[in-house]
Protein backbone atom coordinates (compact mmCIF):
# COMPACT_ATOMS: atom_id res chain seq x y z
CA UNK A 1 0.00 0.00 0.00
CA UNK A 2 2.80 2.00 1.02
CA UNK A 3 4.60 1.65 -2.22
CA UNK A 4 1.86 2.12 -4.17
CA UNK A 5 1.02 5.82 -2.64
CA UNK A 6 4.62 6.52 -3.21
CA UNK A 7 4.38 5.89 -6.86
CA UNK A 8 1.23 8.14 -7.32
CA UNK A 9 2.68 10.74 -5.63
CA UNK A 10 5.74 10.70 -8.05
CA UNK A 11 3.83 10.61 -10.74
CA UNK A 12 1.90 13.71 -9.21
CA UNK A 13 4.97 15.79 -9.26
CA UNK A 14 6.03 15.04 -12.56
CA UNK A 15 3.00 16.15 -13.64
CA UNK A 16 3.34 19.01 -11.51
CA UNK A 17 6.75 20.09 -12.72
CA UNK A 18 5.60 19.23 -16.47
CA UNK A 19 3.13 22.44 -16.19
CA UNK A 20 5.34 24.71 -14.38
CA UNK A 21 7.50 23.79 -17.13
CA UNK A 22 5.21 24.52 -19.98
CA UNK A 23 4.34 27.84 -18.14
CA UNK A 24 7.77 28.81 -17.88
CA UNK A 25 8.47 27.52 -21.62
CA UNK A 26 5.44 29.27 -22.57
CA UNK A 27 6.83 32.91 -20.82
CA UNK A 28 10.20 32.45 -22.55
CA UNK A 29 8.68 32.20 -25.81
CA UNK A 30 6.26 35.46 -25.33
CA UNK A 31 9.49 37.59 -24.41
CA UNK A 32 11.85 35.56 -26.88
CA UNK A 33 9.57 36.63 -29.76
CA UNK A 34 9.28 40.16 -28.45
CA UNK A 35 12.62 40.87 -28.80
CA UNK A 36 12.29 41.22 -32.41
CA UNK A 37 10.12 43.95 -33.70
CA UNK A 38 7.46 42.29 -35.61
CA UNK A 39 6.63 39.98 -32.21
CA UNK A 40 6.47 43.91 -30.11
CA UNK A 41 4.05 44.41 -33.22
CA UNK A 42 2.29 41.56 -32.98
CA UNK A 43 1.37 42.15 -29.44
CA UNK A 44 0.80 45.65 -29.84
CA UNK A 45 -1.68 44.86 -32.96
CA UNK A 46 -3.10 41.92 -30.40
CA UNK A 47 -3.98 44.87 -27.99
CA UNK A 48 -5.59 46.79 -30.18
CA UNK A 49 -7.67 44.38 -31.92
CA UNK A 50 -8.83 43.48 -27.98
CA UNK A 51 -9.31 47.26 -27.07
CA UNK A 52 -7.01 46.47 -24.31
CA UNK A 53 -5.67 50.09 -23.85
CA UNK A 54 -3.04 49.40 -21.08
CA UNK A 55 -1.27 46.26 -23.06
CA UNK A 56 -1.28 48.81 -26.37
CA UNK A 57 0.76 51.77 -24.46
CA UNK A 58 3.60 49.22 -23.60
CA UNK A 59 4.02 49.19 -27.08
CA UNK A 60 4.42 53.11 -27.51
CA UNK A 61 7.48 55.09 -27.06
CA UNK A 62 7.47 57.62 -23.79
CA UNK A 63 5.98 60.17 -25.15
CA UNK A 64 3.20 58.32 -27.20
CA UNK A 65 2.35 56.36 -24.45
CA UNK A 66 1.65 59.21 -22.05
CA UNK A 67 0.00 61.38 -24.72
CA UNK A 68 -2.52 58.27 -24.88
CA UNK A 69 -3.28 57.91 -21.58
CA UNK A 70 -4.83 61.67 -22.10
CA UNK A 71 -6.80 60.73 -24.58
CA UNK A 72 -10.74 59.89 -24.05
CA UNK A 73 -11.79 55.94 -24.16
CA UNK A 74 -13.70 56.76 -27.38
CA UNK A 75 -10.59 58.77 -28.57
CA UNK A 76 -8.30 55.47 -27.38
CA UNK A 77 -10.88 53.63 -28.90
CA UNK A 78 -10.54 54.64 -32.26
CA UNK A 79 -6.88 54.93 -32.48
CA UNK A 80 -6.69 51.03 -32.03
CA UNK A 81 -9.51 50.11 -34.40
CA UNK A 82 -7.23 52.20 -36.91
CA UNK A 83 -4.54 50.66 -36.24
CA UNK A 84 -5.82 47.13 -36.92
CA UNK A 85 -8.21 48.34 -39.52
CA UNK A 86 -11.18 47.03 -37.57
CA UNK A 87 -14.92 48.35 -37.21
CA UNK A 88 -15.24 47.16 -33.29
CA UNK A 89 -13.09 45.03 -30.58
CA UNK A 90 -12.40 41.67 -31.43
CA UNK A 91 -10.79 38.20 -30.38
CA UNK A 92 -7.01 38.06 -31.96
CA UNK A 93 -5.95 34.57 -33.58
CA UNK A 94 -2.11 34.87 -33.81
CA UNK A 95 -0.55 31.84 -36.41
CA UNK A 96 1.86 31.28 -38.85
CA UNK A 97 2.10 31.14 -42.37
CA UNK A 98 3.71 28.14 -44.69
CA UNK A 99 6.65 30.10 -45.07
CA UNK A 100 7.08 31.18 -41.11
CA UNK A 101 5.82 34.42 -41.03
CA UNK A 102 3.18 35.93 -38.62
CA UNK A 103 -0.71 35.71 -39.88
CA UNK A 104 -3.10 37.54 -37.19
CA UNK A 105 -6.37 37.48 -37.41
CA UNK A 106 -8.77 40.37 -35.58
CA UNK A 107 -12.61 38.98 -35.85
CA UNK A 108 -14.96 41.36 -35.17
CA UNK A 109 -18.69 41.33 -35.34
CA UNK A 110 -18.62 42.90 -38.49
CA UNK A 111 -16.31 41.10 -40.01
CA UNK A 112 -12.32 39.60 -39.96
CA UNK A 113 -9.19 41.56 -40.55
CA UNK A 114 -6.32 39.37 -41.49
CA UNK A 115 -2.76 41.20 -40.98
CA UNK A 116 0.02 39.17 -43.17
CA UNK A 117 3.77 40.23 -41.57
CA UNK A 118 6.46 40.63 -43.96
CA UNK A 119 10.31 40.25 -43.54
CA UNK A 120 11.55 42.66 -40.79
CA UNK A 121 14.05 45.33 -41.83
CA UNK A 122 16.62 46.19 -38.97
CA UNK A 123 18.60 49.32 -38.69
CA UNK A 124 20.62 49.50 -35.64
CA UNK A 125 18.19 51.18 -33.35
CA UNK A 126 15.20 51.40 -36.35
CA UNK A 127 13.07 48.16 -37.67
CA UNK A 128 10.86 48.58 -40.65
CA UNK A 129 7.84 45.44 -40.77
CA UNK A 130 5.99 45.13 -43.94
CA UNK A 131 2.39 44.45 -43.22
CA UNK A 132 -0.55 43.21 -45.64
CA UNK A 133 -3.90 43.72 -45.04
CA UNK A 134 -7.10 42.57 -46.08
CA UNK A 135 -8.17 43.71 -49.81
CA UNK A 136 -4.39 43.43 -50.52
CA UNK A 137 -3.81 47.48 -48.36
CA UNK A 138 -0.42 47.04 -47.67
CA UNK A 139 1.10 49.62 -45.20
CA UNK A 140 4.78 49.45 -43.19
CA UNK A 141 5.17 49.51 -39.37
CA UNK A 142 8.50 51.73 -38.46
CA UNK A 143 9.25 50.05 -34.83
CA UNK A 144 12.67 52.24 -32.95
CA UNK A 145 14.37 50.46 -29.87
CA UNK A 146 13.37 52.18 -26.59
CA UNK A 147 13.20 51.42 -22.91
CA UNK A 148 15.02 47.87 -23.39
CA UNK A 149 12.02 46.84 -26.29
CA UNK A 150 10.62 47.53 -29.33
CA UNK A 151 8.39 50.40 -29.68
CA UNK A 152 5.75 51.87 -32.45
CA UNK A 153 6.71 54.56 -34.52
CA UNK A 154 5.29 54.98 -37.64
CA UNK A 155 2.73 53.23 -39.87
CA UNK A 156 3.30 53.79 -43.48
CA UNK A 157 4.57 57.17 -43.89
CA UNK A 158 2.95 58.83 -40.95
CA UNK A 159 4.67 59.02 -37.34
CA UNK A 160 3.18 57.16 -34.61
CA UNK A 161 2.60 60.78 -33.57
CA UNK A 162 -0.17 60.44 -30.32
CA UNK A 163 0.10 63.86 -29.06
CA UNK A 164 -0.58 65.76 -32.15
CA UNK A 165 -3.57 63.47 -32.45
CA UNK A 166 -4.46 64.20 -29.05
CA UNK A 167 -4.41 67.83 -29.97
CA UNK A 168 -6.64 67.42 -33.09
CA UNK A 169 -9.54 65.51 -31.34
CA UNK A 170 -9.34 67.48 -28.62
CA UNK A 171 -9.86 70.83 -30.42
CA UNK A 172 -12.97 70.39 -32.40
CA UNK A 173 -15.72 72.28 -30.15
CA UNK A 174 -12.25 74.54 -28.84
CA UNK A 175 -11.40 75.30 -32.26
CA UNK A 176 -14.97 76.24 -32.89
CA UNK A 177 -14.81 78.66 -30.14
CA UNK A 178 -11.84 80.37 -31.31
CA UNK A 179 -12.92 80.75 -34.88
CA UNK A 180 -15.67 82.56 -33.93
CA UNK A 181 -13.73 84.98 -31.35
CA UNK A 182 -11.55 85.58 -34.69
CA UNK A 183 -14.61 86.45 -36.54
CA UNK A 184 -15.63 88.74 -33.84
CA UNK A 185 -12.47 90.15 -33.04
CA UNK A 186 -12.20 90.76 -36.79
CA UNK A 187 -14.76 92.65 -37.34
CA UNK A 188 -14.13 94.83 -34.39
CA UNK A 189 -10.67 95.29 -36.32
CA UNK A 190 -12.47 96.24 -39.21
CA UNK A 191 -14.14 99.38 -37.68
CA UNK A 192 -11.05 101.01 -35.87
CA UNK A 193 -9.47 100.61 -39.61
CA UNK A 194 -12.27 102.43 -40.53
CA UNK A 195 -11.97 105.22 -37.85
CA UNK A 196 -7.91 105.19 -38.98
CA UNK A 197 -8.88 106.03 -42.74
CA UNK A 198 -11.42 108.54 -41.92
CA UNK A 199 -9.16 110.13 -38.87
CA UNK A 200 -5.87 110.36 -41.43
CA UNK A 201 -8.34 111.99 -44.19
CA UNK A 202 -9.04 114.54 -41.58
CA UNK A 203 -5.70 114.94 -41.09
CA UNK A 204 -4.10 114.94 -44.22
CA UNK A 205 -6.95 115.79 -46.37
CA UNK A 206 -6.78 112.90 -48.51
CA UNK A 207 -6.96 109.31 -48.30
CA UNK A 208 -4.27 107.13 -47.25
CA UNK A 209 -2.87 104.51 -50.39
CA UNK A 210 -1.83 101.90 -48.11
CA UNK A 211 -2.14 100.24 -44.76
CA UNK A 212 1.12 100.73 -43.96
CA UNK A 213 1.03 104.69 -44.34
CA UNK A 214 -1.59 104.42 -40.80
CA UNK A 215 1.18 102.33 -39.15
CA UNK A 216 3.47 103.32 -36.14
CA UNK A 217 5.81 106.66 -36.41
CA UNK A 218 9.68 106.70 -35.35
CA UNK A 219 9.56 108.74 -32.66
CA UNK A 220 6.20 109.97 -32.67
CA UNK A 221 6.83 111.85 -36.04
CA UNK A 222 3.66 111.96 -37.58
CA UNK A 223 3.72 112.17 -41.47
CA UNK A 224 1.71 111.16 -44.14
CA UNK A 225 3.85 107.90 -44.05
CA UNK A 226 3.63 106.68 -40.78
CA UNK A 227 0.54 108.33 -38.95
CA UNK A 228 0.63 106.65 -36.26
CA UNK A 229 -3.20 105.13 -36.15
CA UNK A 230 -2.57 101.69 -36.08
CA UNK A 231 0.00 99.13 -34.41
CA UNK A 232 2.71 97.02 -36.67
CA UNK A 233 1.04 93.61 -37.21
CA UNK A 234 -1.93 95.71 -38.50
CA UNK A 235 -0.22 98.09 -40.89
CA UNK A 236 1.33 94.45 -41.94
CA UNK A 237 -2.10 93.79 -42.84
CA UNK A 238 -2.32 90.57 -40.28
CA UNK A 239 -4.22 90.22 -36.62
CA UNK A 240 -5.87 87.71 -34.87
CA UNK A 241 -5.51 85.13 -37.60
CA UNK A 242 -7.13 87.35 -40.35
CA UNK A 243 -5.80 88.78 -43.34
CA UNK A 244 -6.93 92.60 -44.16
CA UNK A 245 -7.04 94.62 -47.36
CA UNK A 246 -7.47 98.07 -48.07
CA UNK A 247 -7.98 99.79 -51.38
CA UNK A 248 -8.71 103.14 -52.44
CA UNK A 249 -11.93 102.85 -55.09
CA UNK A 250 -12.37 105.44 -57.53
CA UNK A 251 -15.72 107.23 -57.60
CA UNK A 252 -18.47 106.00 -59.79
CA UNK A 253 -18.56 107.41 -63.51
CA UNK A 254 -21.13 109.14 -64.44
CA UNK A 255 -23.36 109.97 -67.95
CA UNK A 256 -25.12 113.13 -67.33
CA UNK A 257 -25.62 116.15 -64.44
CA UNK A 258 -28.89 114.58 -63.32
CA UNK A 259 -26.97 111.22 -62.24
CA UNK A 260 -23.87 113.26 -60.82
CA UNK A 261 -26.96 115.19 -58.70
CA UNK A 262 -25.98 113.81 -55.15
CA UNK A 263 -23.29 111.74 -55.39
CA UNK A 264 -19.34 112.01 -54.55
CA UNK A 265 -17.24 112.39 -56.77
CA UNK A 266 -14.48 112.16 -54.17
CA UNK A 267 -12.26 108.82 -53.83
CA UNK A 268 -14.09 106.56 -51.53
CA UNK A 269 -12.16 103.51 -49.61
CA UNK A 270 -12.93 99.63 -49.21
CA UNK A 271 -11.40 97.08 -46.32
CA UNK A 272 -11.58 93.57 -46.07
CA UNK A 273 -10.97 90.79 -43.39
CA UNK A 274 -9.90 87.28 -44.77
CA UNK A 275 -9.35 84.30 -42.76
CA UNK A 276 -5.80 83.63 -42.48
CA UNK A 277 -6.31 79.49 -42.49
CA UNK A 278 -9.62 79.33 -43.83
CA UNK A 279 -11.85 77.03 -41.09
CA UNK A 280 -9.21 77.05 -38.31
CA UNK A 281 -8.82 80.84 -38.17
CA UNK A 282 -12.33 81.63 -39.07
CA UNK A 283 -14.83 80.82 -41.79
CA UNK A 284 -16.80 84.31 -42.59
CA UNK A 285 -14.87 86.94 -44.94
CA UNK A 286 -15.89 90.45 -44.51
CA UNK A 287 -16.55 93.79 -46.18
CA UNK A 288 -16.59 97.37 -45.06
CA UNK A 289 -16.49 100.79 -47.19
CA UNK A 290 -17.57 104.56 -46.05
CA UNK A 291 -20.84 103.11 -45.66
CA UNK A 292 -20.50 101.40 -42.48
CA UNK A 293 -22.15 98.51 -43.52
CA UNK A 294 -20.82 95.01 -42.92
CA UNK A 295 -20.87 92.76 -45.55
CA UNK A 296 -20.26 89.06 -45.94
CA UNK A 297 -20.30 85.78 -45.28
CA UNK A 298 -18.75 82.26 -45.64
CA UNK A 299 -16.55 82.74 -48.62
CA UNK A 300 -14.95 79.52 -48.40
CA UNK A 301 -11.95 81.49 -47.78
CA UNK A 302 -12.61 83.92 -50.43
CA UNK A 303 -12.33 87.61 -50.07
CA UNK A 304 -15.85 89.23 -49.17
CA UNK A 305 -17.15 92.19 -51.36
CA UNK A 306 -19.82 95.19 -51.67
CA UNK A 307 -22.13 92.21 -53.52
CA UNK A 308 -22.22 90.26 -50.25
CA UNK A 309 -25.47 90.47 -47.96
CA UNK A 310 -24.95 92.08 -45.51
CA UNK A 311 -23.74 91.18 -41.93
CA UNK A 312 -25.76 92.12 -38.51
CA UNK A 313 -23.74 93.56 -35.46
Amino acid sequence: MGTLRFEKAIRILFVLALLVRGVGTQGQTKETAEERPSGALASALVAACRQNEAQFARYQTAENAAAFAELTPSQKSDLMKRIVQAGDAGRPLLSSAAEGRTVLRCETTRGTTELRFGTERIRENLAFVPVEATGGRRAEFGMVREGGGWRMLSVGLVLMNIPELAKQWATPKAAAGAAENSEAAAIVTLRRLAEAVVTYKKGFGKLPTQLAQLGPARRGEISPEKANLIEQELAEGTKGGYVFAYRVVAPPKTKDAKEAAGESTEPAYALTATPAEYGRTGKRSFFLDASGELRGGDKQGAEATAEDPQVEP
